[in-house]
């Protein structure tokens, strides 16, 4: 599976891959919002090794985000079936990328859910404190449904989709 955009692409991930990921998830800016994984190179390819048998499964979807080059900028995850919902995450791109980077790839995502994937909505977390991404997702159209100490629990239709594709589609290169 490719999803393929105007200037990126979201590739499924390879074993190979392992190194970018860990270095992505070590970098303390980058990650302080998503679950610690290890440091091991290793251990992120066993992980990687494991879940390519769930996606073999259809029970999520790991991507690289990569430039039309191949030059890869990032990572987001589709995972967390529940019926129609989908939830996504380990959305982490590279300092230096340009920011329609993520309004693309965040279309991409949600293309894949609602129109390849066939689900009707997502529902998502983000931490309270990473107040970019929290902004992020409710300029994006994406309500907040819940919250507890932590996080802010959100909520982003199939419906809701259309209008925010219209609005961002022609945005960056």
């Amino acid at each position: 599976m490719r999803i393929c955009g105007r200037a990126i692409d979201l590739r499924l991930v390879e074993l190979d891959d392992a190194g970018f990921i860990v270095g992505l998830r070590s970098d303390p800016r980058l990650s302080r919002f998503l679950s610690p994984i290890s440091d091991s190179v290793e251990r992120q390819r066993q992980w990687l090794a494991d879940y390519k048998n769930r996606e073999r499964g259809g029970l999520e979807y790991y991507f690289v985000i990569e430039s039309k080059e191949y030059r890869p900028y990032g990572t987001a995850r589709l995972y967390d079936f529940r019926g129609e919902s989908f939830s996504w995450g380990s959305w982490i791109i590279r300092p230096g990328t340009p920011p329609w980077i993520s309004v693309e790839s965040a279309l991409l995502v949600y293309r894949c859910g609602f129109e390849d994937l066939h689900f009707a909505e997502s529902h998502f977390e983000v931490r309270k404190d990473n107040a970019r991404v929290v902004a992020f997702h409710r300029r994006f159209g994406a309500r907040v449904v819940g919250e507890d100490e932590r996080n802010y629990y959100f909520r982003f239709s199939k419906a809701d989709f259309p209008a925010a594709r219209q609005r961002y589609e022609g945005m960056g290169a």
